[in-house]
């Protein structure tokens, strides 16, 4: 593993013994398993509820999201946060496609549409249905691709495991 500032002394030691530890147990194997594997489905839910409290915090820091966009616009950064939770979501939820997908959604739906709330309690923000109408929209149709892919996935997912 390249680096562009090699480390010295004591923090060199610490630095081989963890850059080898990740290279040749946890990561190759770690991240199909965090990502398919339903021993996995809490963390992924818990992240996705973790994520969403830090839209939340970051969000509200006065002049946050003005910064943020100069960078990309609502739309876009609504459509790629709570698709992504979307993802997080459907991913944690126990069940069937179908449960998942409809389940995923209506948490989103909720999600965003307690942001717009909060964002209309701030003078510096202001609550939009439209907002609120880009999640629920970035959700679905997350939610409907996951809905045909996620099998897909995890078995090859199994597959690959296997051999």
């Amino acid at each position: 593993m390249p680096l562009l500032v090699q480390p010295h002394g004591a923090d060199a030691g610490l630095h081989a013994i963890v850059a080898t530890f990740l290279a040749h147990t946890i990561m190759p194997a770690t991240l199909p398993q965090l990502c398919f594997a339903e021993r996995h489905e809490r963390l992924r839910f818990r992240t996705a509820l973790f994520l969403y409290a830090l839209v939340i915090i970051i969000g509200d820091i006065p002049g946050a999201r003005a910064d943020v966009g100069e960078y990309a616009s609502g739309v876009v950064l609504h459509s790629f946060g709570y698709g992504v939770l979307a993802l997080l979501l459907f991913s944690g939820i126990a069940g069937g496609m179908g449960r998942r997908a409809v389940l995923s959604v209506l948490m989103v739906a909720t999600m965003g549409a307690l942001d717009e709330f909060i964002q209309s309690f701030l003078p510096y923000r202001r609550g939009a249905v439209s907002d609120w109408l880009v999640d629920i929209t970035a959700a679905a149709i997350v939610a409907i691709a996951l809905y045909f892919l996620w099998p897909r996935m995890v078995t090859a997912w199994l597959k690959q495991a296997a051999s």
